[in-house]
């Protein structure tokens, strides 16, 4: 037994080693990359789709189950899941960056924004929805578009590219214009703007579904790269795979896949980032669950060589099921492997040095 114990002494500290790899590494850059209503069974689809070929989720240098509940409910909406991993707290579901108490709670990206580093959205759906509003906005209901909008005009971000010009007045156009914003309403225009700040608001709401938009999120997901790394402090780009939402909402298997293939091409854009930019730390995680996925043998015999798959849906809603969170780069080493989204949140803060609420 004493023979054994300096062997067990060694090879525990070896572990150790390869475990906090990047531990006194500095995390200057975070993509943050969610995946509106991704869940354990989104990420089976596009693996069992794929032929089981690796994808980029694959990549993660560690990976943790996340909890999603909100403040006042076992099953969250996108409203208080954005919130919590935008702030680091719980709320009510339907309110975006104010607590149950009504006190703001600003997000990492506004103490991000305050501490120099360059900021960025990019969606699929409109900038003024629930989880990117969750960046910018403090609203006691997540309909309160005309007021999120008025956020979203005095957040001052660098970058931000979606929809949402229905609610975007003269007004706004005047005062983001006056302090120095280029505002683009092409999908063309978007990807050619060579500086920031920048507004591209691409469609009046929501932009087309995968794959009827083309590659215009990974692309444009490649120009806020672009553009925020010129930023020497370092910079924040939060990337929305926003309409895997509703294809679970809308119980339709083939958009479902259409839109993971999407954002996946976005994952792989963040890791292949990362490899080349050190100092930054990719975290992909989803908000919840949307549809109650599930995925049964297509026959109850299990002799046979293949059953087949069938695609199923238990709810038009969204689910409690814990969701997945992949990371990769500097600081991947840094979660746990079960988490609260709020405590991912108040995680990630700590590695960048941003304000961590008591």
């Amino acid at each position: 037994m004493k023979l054994l114990l300096p062997l067990f002494c060694l090879l525990a500290c070896i572990g150790c080693d390869q475990g906090y790899r990047n531990d006194h590494a500095e995390v200057k850059n975070l993509i943050y990359l969610i995946g509106d209503g991704m869940g354990l069974a989104q990420m089976a689809m596009l693996e069992i789709e794929n032929d089981y070929v690796p994808t980029a989720f694959s990549e993660a240098d560690h990976v943790s189950l996340i909890a999603t509940r909100s403040a006042n409910n076992r099953v969250t909406d996108s409203a208080a899941a954005g919130t919590a991993l935008a702030s680091g707290t719980k709320t009510n579901n339907s309110m975006l960056g104010i607590s149950p108490d009504s006190v703001y709670l600003y997000s990492m990206m506004e103490d991000a924004r305050d501490k120099g580093l360059a900021t960025g959205l990019v969606v699929s759906c409109y900038l003024q929805h629930a989880t990117p509003a969750a960046f910018y906005a403090h609203v006691w209901k997540r309909h309160m578009t005309e007021q999120i909008t008025d956020d979203l005009v005095a957040s001052n971000f660098d970058l931000m590219i979606g929809g949402g010009s229905r609610w975007l007045t003269e007004e706004h156009r005047t005062i983001l214009t006056d302090r120095g914003y280029t505002l683009v309403f092409t999908q063309k225009e978007a990807l050619t703007a060579e500086a920031t700040p920048l507004l591209a608001m691409v469609a009046e709401e929501y932009l087309p579904q995968a794959p009827e938009r083309g590659e215009f999120i990974p692309q444009a997901t490649a120009k806020a790269l672009e553009l925020l790394s010129k930023n020497e402090e370092g910079f924040m780009l939060m990337v929305e795979g926003s309409q895997i939402d509703g294809a679970g909402h809308g119980n339709n298997a083939s958009h479902l896949l259409a839109e993971m293939q999407d954002f996946e091409k976005v994952v792989r854009l963040a890791v292949d980032f990362a490899d080349t930019h050190p100092g930054t730390l990719v975290v992909v995680v989803a908000d919840h669950e949307t549809g109650g996925l599930s995925m049964p043998s297509g026959k109850s015999d299990f002799t046979l060589s293949e059953s087949g798959i069938d695609y199923r849906f238990s709810t038009g809603s969204h689910s409690a099921i814990r969701v997945p969170a992949y990371f990769y780069g500097t600081g991947s080493d840094q979660f746990k492997a079960m988490m609260d989204n709020t405590e991912l949140a108040n995680r990630i803060k700590e590695l960048l040095k941003l304000k961590v609420e008591s």
